[in-house]
């Protein structure tokens, strides 16, 4: 494991910035745009989970790093002074290992997340804490489901394969679907509630099964599920170490000016 003595001499804090953002979600894609804008130097990198990412206007990499310590090798061996997070609000083990590297190689971190759905009045929501308490909450006769959820997880339902599934997917599955009743529709967000209103009737949805991820690109689902009186399955999200956050964009661009250190300059 890395230590503090592992750091290279050459490490100075006080450095002109070079950011890290983790990305692969639209808040990452808004701030990428805003940091290309500010002339700050700056690389996204992509964890890979999707065919065809969008194209940033910044200098972009994809893959993981090889866990904690192969992070806090990439911190200190690119000279990044700035880590900033906006990966999806379940993707708990790169934002763990981000919270872990970040202690390491000293470099300050704000991560940029989605404030989490609540219900209001009108949706019929069951919470659940993990995945696994979604599919025991399935145990019972068919119904027509949503599954929002994406393609990750899709193998703990097949215990629970009495019902239809509706998934939409940004990739097409680029392996066999292990459901043996469902139906795959291919689309990228951000989605209308025109839309999932059609969607739902449709395929006459009895049940929409949802991560709290937040943000409005996926509302929508939530939205025609309350107008339609279906139910809602909601998976909460994980639990992560103590680590700074805010929600927008110009809250990380103002974290980023007070964390430059007088006399650096943005632009170019």
């Amino acid at each position: 494991m890395f230590s503090h003595t592992d750091l290279p001499r050459s490490f100075m804090p006080d450095r002109t910035p070079n950011i890290l953002l983790l990305g692969g979600t639209t808040e990452a894609s808004l701030l990428a745009r805003a940091l290309s804008a500010s002339g700050l130097r700056a690389c996204f990198s992509y964890a890979g989970r999707v065919k065809d990412p969008r194209i940033q206007p910044l200098p972009t990499r994809v893959g993981g790093f090889g866990g904690v310590d192969g992070l806090v090798r990439y911190l200190t061996e690119q000279g990044i002074t700035h880590l900033i997070d906006a990966t999806h609000p379940f993707a708990a083990q790169m934002s763990t290992h981000a919270i872990a590297a970040a202690r390491i190689a000293r470099v300050p971190l704000l991560a940029l997340t989605r404030p989490p759905w609540t219900a209001e009045p009108g949706d019929r929501w069951h919470q659940v804490a993990n995945i696994d308490a979604a599919v025991a909450a399935l145990t019972g006769p068919p119904q027509r489901i949503l599954l929002a959820l994406g393609r990750m997880h899709l193998a703990e339902f097949a215990t629970q394969a009495q019902h239809h599934y509706v998934l939409r997917l940004v990739d097409p599955p680029s392996s066999a679907i292990p459901l043996p009743d469902h139906h795959v529709m291919v689309d990228r967000g951000p989605f209308t509630l025109e839309g999932d209103l059609a969607l739902l009737q449709r395929h006459r949805i009895e049940l929409v099964v949802s991560k709290n991820a937040g943000g409005e690109g996926a509302r929508a689902k939530l939205l025609a599920a309350r107008q339609l009186r279906v139910p809602v399955l909601m998976v909460e999200r994980p639990a992560l170490p103590p680590r700074n956050e805010v929600h927008t964009v110009d809250a990380v661009l103002d974290w980023l000016t007070h964390h430059t250190p007088a006399g650096t300059e943005r632009g170019v």
